[in-house]
């Protein structure tokens, strides 16, 4: 049975990164074999020419979070975008497995253990986040990371 992946991302609000950076993890994520929810891929992110449009986009992103056995989220940005950051608090709350990518060299945090607001890794194990941690394309590839585990079914770090 093929595992479906929700891709919580800021890359949709930009044409040149919606067909830039946005495809590139698409294509990564899917030749991996998993069947991918981009948001703003989905037809209902075009309907808004109706009254109420905003709300049923944040319904369907929620219940995109929500029917999916996985979430990838791209935490680029001081501070990763907020609609990113909710999705990422749907997902730990469902108790998904949960994959973050940042490829952003900036740190915004109070932390020294953590790149990023110690909260975001709340889903993620404590002593071996970092193999649930991606900080380039290639690394989504590497069959030793949680990802790779994860769509093969074997024990996760």
């Amino acid at each position: 049975m093929t595992k479906s992946v929700y891709l919580a991302n800021h890359y949709g609000f930009s044409t040149q990164l919606r067909s830039g950076a946005l495809q590139d993890i698409c294509e990564i994520l899917k030749d991996l074999g998993l069947d991918v929810h981009e948001p703003f891929g989905m037809a209902y992110q075009f309907e808004r020419a109706r009254s109420g449009w905003a709300y049923r986009i944040g319904q369907e992103d929620m219940k995109g979070v929500y029917d999916t056995d996985g979430f990838f989220g791209v935490v680029n940005g001081v501070p990763p975008d907020e609609g990113v950051m909710v999705e990422l608090g749907m997902a730990i709350a469902w108790k998904k497995p949960t994959f973050l990518f940042r490829d952003d060299f900036r740190n915004c945090t109070d932390s020294e253990e953590y790149p990023l607001n110690l909260m975001l890794y709340t889903g993620l194990p404590e002593k071996t986040w970092e193999k649930y941690w991606y900080t380039s394309l290639d690394e989504l590839r590497d069959p030793d990371k949680a990802l790779a585990l994860w769509i093969e079914d074997k024990p996760l770090p």
